[in-house]
């Protein structure tokens, strides 16, 4: 059996060695061009791009959220899929860089963990079919830490008995809390952090300008799609705008403090909203000039429509979440300004931080914002309006003194 955390091995998952990237340039094989658009991974790409042409059976990439796992992963499962080894034009590459391919399974936690049902349903009953189209078949596990034991115990069995043609590929950003025996049948691809300075030379380099960039790096925590999002959408920072605002109507006072809780509550909830029209897009290329499904396949529409389900239930805790995390970095900021730190040390490098006249409520505040983030992340069953509204009381009374 799978043991789980409490026997997992100390953070001692190692890579395959690689050359450094330059010295692997000149013969790197012109295959894989979807491999070539991943930035800041170098040694990574390098050994997955050798990896497409012989494939081990299963893989975890690991590495700190934000480092590029997911972006590669994509262009992996392009490289596997693509007759071609990757050329990033024809129709499997494009399905797959949108993980919309029809050999392409991706299961991800729902809730907390990946239950037992979750890998049986979308792990065992597809790995021993014949694929959905010629070809290899990729199962991406996200967050594949979060599988519960029998979860765990399920997938060691396929992994012990690997199917033809078959690639898993595990992403995680705390692989060391995997099992050994998972572990140990897998190839561990280790991912570095992306530092900010990366980030922004990235940004600059798309044309966005210096102060944006750097801020948006600061703010995502050096996530590189993330910052990108919130450069280029004119509404990337509007979560930040609700923060702020909530903020500042909860000094007022408590009953201004529950209405800033609605606040951040009814803009979470709009977001979720806004993502619907998605699904309409992922859908799009699966159905025929009538706007029907096409029979061969009703079954990558089927697993785009669950994925779609869990992300739309995910989506108003994660918008939550932003909020709270931009509220923390305001806050932040506002310590910083009352302490006299170094104004280069702020987050929000576009805005003034006003100092307070002692520093103690702040650290009140930052602390139950940052409690009530632990507190939803911990318990998805947690009522949200009351953890939020707990936190903006505190606020409340921090500012009344």
């Amino acid at each position: 059996m799978c043991a789980r955390r409490s026997t997992r091995r100390s953070a001692s998952v190692t890579s395959t060695r690689t050359a450094e990237p330059s010295s692997l340039r000149a013969t790197l094989p012109a295959m894989s061009a979807v491999l070539d658009d991943v930035a800041g991974q170098e040694a990574a790409v390098a050994f997955l791009r050798r990896a497409a042409e012989r494939p081990h059976h299963a893989y975890v990439l690991a590495g700190p959220e934000g480092s590029g796992k997911s972006l590669v992963a994509r262009a992996f499962v392009g490289a596997l899929l693509c007759p071609n080894g990757g050329c990033g034009e024809c129709r499997d590459c494009t399905l797959a860089l949108r993980e919309h391919h029809p050999n392409e399974f991706v299961v991800e936690p729902e809730g907390r963990d990946i239950h037992i049902d979750t890998i049986r349903d979308e792990v065992w009953h597809h790995a021993y079919r014949t694929a959905p189209e010629p070809g290899r078949k990729v199962f991406i596990i996200r967050e594949a830490d979060r599988l519960s034991p029998p979860a765990a115990d399920t997938l060691l069995k396929v992994l012990e008995e690997p199917p033809l043609d078959t690639v898993f590929l595990l992403l995680s950003a705390r692989a060391q809390e995997l099992p050994d025996t998972i572990l140990s049948r897998c190839h561990v691809v280790v991912f570095a952090a992306l530092p900010e300075s990366f980030v922004v030379r990235e940004l600059e380099g798309e044309g966005v300008d210096n102060v944006r960039a750097r801020l948006v790096a600061r703010l995502s925590g050096g996530n590189l799609g993330r910052a990108r999002r919130m450069a280029n959408d004119a509404e990337g920072l509007s979560f930040r705008d609700v923060a702020a605002d909530a903020l500042s109507k909860a000094a007022a006072g408590p009953g201004d403090a529950l209405a800033a809780a609605s606040d951040v509550l009814d803009a979470a909830a709009a977001y979720k909203k806004g993502l619907r029209s998605e699904l309409d897009e992922e859908l799009a290329p699966f159905l025929d000039e009538k706007g029907r499904p096409e029979e061969a396949y009703r079954g990558a529409i089927r697993r785009i429509e669950t994925r779609f389900a869990r992300r739309e239930r995910r989506a108003e805790r994660d918008q939550v979440d932003r909020i709270l995390l931009a509220a923390s970095a305001l806050l932040r900021d506002r310590i910083a300004a009352t302490v006299r730190a170094p104004s280069d040390l702020r987050l929000n490098l576009d805005r003034e931080a006003a100092p307070a006249a002692e520093v103690g409520g702040l650290v009140a505040s930052l602390a139950a914002v940052e409690g009530a983030r632990a507190e939803l992340a911990d318990d998805v069953n947690r009522n949200a309006r009351l953890v939020v509204e707990q936190a903006f009381l505190v606020i409340a009374n921090a500012a009344a003194g």
